[in-house]
Parts: structure tokens; sequence; C-alpha cells
């Protein structure tokens, strides 16, 4: 599809993306988002002669956490190469038949004709079939506006990030006064006309998050740095969530990637037979994705 029209689509599920994770943040009883990046380096060596290692290594992954999972997260950059776009597509149609949304953390966005085809990863039809994404607002709301105008997916913009060279950029001080962080918030917020915006706010910066939830209380946030990076889970539910009209839940997610999928890894350690050892290690990542979802749900 290489048009900004998503009709079909959108006729398809009328249900805006907040909406269908509002049901599913309920039916689960959790805002876990399980980052799916199957590092290479880090699949286990009992996978190695599996036809697609990564879709092997993502399917067990999801079998073991997807009764604590609101979505799954696949990083692009650990898919892109032929072997790994059909791992991608394996993936997103795997977690579907789990009933759990994917978000795609592919942090798009260009110009003209290149960002439509960006967009169209979120078509079914011709697309991967992901149900949100992340963007990159650099480049403004032209930019973006393909993903916006479907309606039915959710586009989660770049804000206040978790890695400490994100200050080099966002924190810097606008003639208006506020920081370039405060400025894509609001920005964000002009920008929701279908209401399926959302913010990308780091859980290392529970002071930024509380700003900004102050300013943009309707906007979901995408909360990643709870798991590895050892971000703030307390602000990251108190913050990182908002109401959603017609929900008894709030709605946001929180993210852990490797806290979860690589919690196995001790677990094969000393494992005796093969089987004992796979099963260890999966079990691991399910009570990893558990004993997440618990610890957010005291603040919840």
């Amino acid at each position: 599809m290489d048009t900004d029209s998503n009709a079909d689509a959108t006729a398809a599920d009328p249900a805006g993306f907040f909406d269908r994770l509002a049901d599913r943040i309920a039916a689960v009883d959790s805002v876990v988002s399980v980052g799916l990046d199957p590092d290479p380096n880090r699949i286990p060596e009992f996978l190695a002669d599996a036809d697609l290692p990564r879709w092997a290594f993502n399917r067990r992954i999801i079998d073991a956490t997807h009764e604590h999972a609101a979505c799954y997260k696949p990083n692009a950059a650990f898919y892109e190469d032929a072997d790994g776009w059909r791992a991608l597509r394996e993936t997103i149609a795997y977690a579907h038949g789990k009933d759990v949304p994917v978000l795609l953390d592919a942090k798009r966005a260009d110009i003209g004709n290149t960002t439509r085809r960006y967009a169209s990863a979120l078509d079914d039809a011709d697309g991967l079939g992901a149900d949100a994404i992340t963007v990159n607002p650099y480049m403004g709301r032209d930019s973006l506006q393909p993903f916006l105008d479907r309606a039915a997916k959710g586009v989660f913009v770049l804000c206040r990030t978790s890695n400490p060279g994100g200050s080099d950029l966002q924190d810097l001080e606008l003639a208006s006064g506020e920081p370039v962080y405060e400025r894509v918030a609001a920005l964000a917020d002009l920008w929701n006309d279908h209401g399926n915006v959302g913010l990308v706010v780091g859980a290392t910066a529970p002071e930024e998050l509380e700003t900004l939830r102050e300013s943009v209380p309707d906007l979901p946030f995408l909360v990643p740095g709870v798991g590895a990076q050892g971000g703030d889970a307390e602000a990251a539910v108190e913050h990182g969530l908002a109401a959603r009209p017609g929900h008894d839940v709030d709605v946001g997610l929180v993210n852990s990637s490797r806290g979860i999928i690589f919690a196995g890894e001790d677990a094969v350690v000393g494992a005796g037979a093969r089987d004992d050892g796979e099963a260890a290690y999966f079990r691991a990542a399910g009570e990893a994705a558990k004993r997440l979802k618990r610890r957010l749900n005291a603040h919840r």
C-alpha cells in the first residue's frame, strides 16, 4: 500500500488501538510490555538449528509470557534481514493468535513517499500487521502524518528517552523556557486527532515523567527502562498510565526486554537433560514477566 489511505484496515477493525489495549489490560490485569529483542548472540544454543531461530525463540517466549503480557514490543533492529522479516511476521501473527497486541519499535519517520512506505508496516493486508509503532518527531508533523492517519493504529512519539545521551537534545531549553521534550509532548497532544497518539517516556527520569503527565494528562505513555536499565517502577505506573473514556482501567505500557526474555540464561546452568534445560529457560522468562506484573500492579 503506497497511499495514506487505510480505510479498509480501519473499517475492518473500528476500535482504536488504545481501546483494544485497555481491553487487554483488563483481561490480564497487566500493563507489562514484553520486548522481543532476540539478539542472535544470546539466543540459546539449543535453538541454533531451528529454521528461523529468532522466530523459534519468540514463539517460546510468547508461550511462556502471554498470560502476563498486555503487549509485545519487537524492536525492528533485531529483524532487519531477510530471515528476520520472516521471523517478525510469524511473531506478530502468533502474538495475535494469543490475543496480544504488537507494538513495533521502529522509531520511523521521513518525508513523502518514504514515510508512507514506513507507515505501511502497520497495514494488515500488505504490511506486517503491527497494531502500533514508535516514531521519531524530529522532522515534524508531515513526516508522521501517514502514521497518524491510520486511526485504528497506535503511534508512540519519542519524547524523553531512557538512554544517557537523551539529554543532549531533549533537555535543551527553547526560547520559550521549556525543554525540547516538553515541546514534543505538547505537539504530540495537538497531533492526536484520532485519539491514537502516545508518548515514549523513560522510567529512568521519574521527575520528567511526572512533569509530562501534568502537561498531557490524556496521552498514554510507553515507559521503557524498568528492567535491565533499573528505572523507577512506581513512577512508571503512577505517571505512565492515562484514563481512557469508556474503560475502567488506565492505559499505558511499562516495558522490559532483556530482563524477561533472557531471564533463563542463569536457569540453564547446571540443568540436566536438554529438555529440562529448555523448559527451565523459558519458565524463567514466564516467572520474570509475572514478577514484573505483580511489581507494577502494587502501584496501580
